[in-house]
């Protein structure tokens, strides 16, 4: 793991850093539960790419960067502002869900005074949405940064590559993320992309390309403040391939059968919140003692948002037309 005393974080934003993880592990592990338990009716899980995220998140503005994200992304979206309330109303579909107002699948992360645009169902659009924020960012001459989030296996579809060409040509102040988990569903990489690295194709797009080991939060910031930097002083877009794992199946609705059991059980062992809170225990940032606090606090925090999602009412039926059409005032 990168020494933290070669970047400009401290012992706090470390500690920090591995909260967040933890309080988007927990939500993730809740939700999973209620799902099995027949009280939700779909999860797609971040579990394994927490560090990818959080190291992301704290490397932005989030008073000032759009963030464009994609479903996997609850730690990022966590860090940037959405509660875990909100999360919960959302997997519930209840009344006050600010993403869909209770319409649509959770994993559709959005909230506009917290930056985050409004994502589409449409795997991989979610790129054209940032390259078009932050044609808008040049436009205007403001120092603010877009940055949109992809498995690997949407690197395959067009968007990709029209927005990423797009953002090369025109020099647009944006970073785009690859949390490579090396499965596109149940297509493992070798059969996605016959390149050696994803971040090559930067290349051919004329940006810069960076691949950085995503179980690493420190070096994720590195990498995507670095980024952050360039396109903000006019130097252009990034693509940025962080190495992750997906400790889960796709998502709730998937059998993933197709990866062997010695691969899942290797993958536990390289989980991000092990060896994050042993690097932080070895560097003397946190004891097992703010550790376990830190456990209760955010169990108590999941416990109260799931009771509360639980107890709101649905939205009423009338409201499924809310937001769909134009009203038109006659007369």
């Amino acid at each position: 793991m990168l020494d933290y005393r070669k970047t400009d974080l401290t012992k706090e934003n470390l500690k920090e850093m591995y909260y967040t993880m933890l309080l988007a592990r927990k939500l993730d592990e809740r939700m999973w539960l209620l799902n099995r338990a027949g009280k939700l009716p779909f999860v797609i899980s971040c579990q394994g790419q927490e560090a990818t995220q959080v190291g992301t998140g704290f490397a932005l503005d989030k008073e000032q960067d759009i963030l464009s994200p994609y479903y996997r992304d609850l730690a990022l979206v966590t860090h940037f502002g959405i509660t875990p309330l909100e999360t919960m109303l959302s997997a519930f579909a209840k009344e006050g869900d600010i993403q869909s107002g209770g319409k649509q699948m959770p994993g559709h992360f959005s909230k506009k005074e917290n930056n985050i645009l409004t994502q589409g169902s449409t795997v991989t659009t979610q790129v054209l949405h940032a390259v078009g924020a932050a044609y808008k960012f040049k436009l205007d001459d403001e120092k603010r940064v877009a940055l949109t989030t992809l498995g690997e296996g949407s690197t395959s579809q067009g968007d990709f590559h029209e927005g990423l060409n797009f953002a090369g040509v025109h020099k647009l102040p944006f970073i785009c993320l690859v949390e490579n988990n090396d499965y596109a569903i149940s297509v493992p990489k070798n059969l996605q992309y016959a390149a050696e690295k994803l971040s090559d194709r930067a290349l051919g797009y004329g940006i810069h390309g960076e691949q950085v080991g995503g179980n690493d939060p420190i070096a994720v910031y590195s990498a995507v403040k670095r980024a952050r930097e360039r396109a903000v002083n006019g130097e252009g877009s990034s693509l940025i391939e962080a190495l992750s794992i997906r400790l889960t199946a796709h998502s709730s609705d998937d059998d993933d059968s197709y990866r062997e059991k010695e691969e899942r059980e290797e993958n536990k062992s390289r989980d991000c919140l092990i060896s994050f809170k042993n690097y932080l225990i070895e560097n003397e940032v946190a004891d097992e003692e703010w550790f376990s606090s830190q456990e209760a606090d955010i169990k108590q925090i999941v416990t109260d948002a799931t009771k509360k999602a639980e107890k709101a009412p649905y939205p009423k039926a009338e409201d499924a037309l809310l937001n769909v059409y134009e009203e038109v005032q006659h007369g």
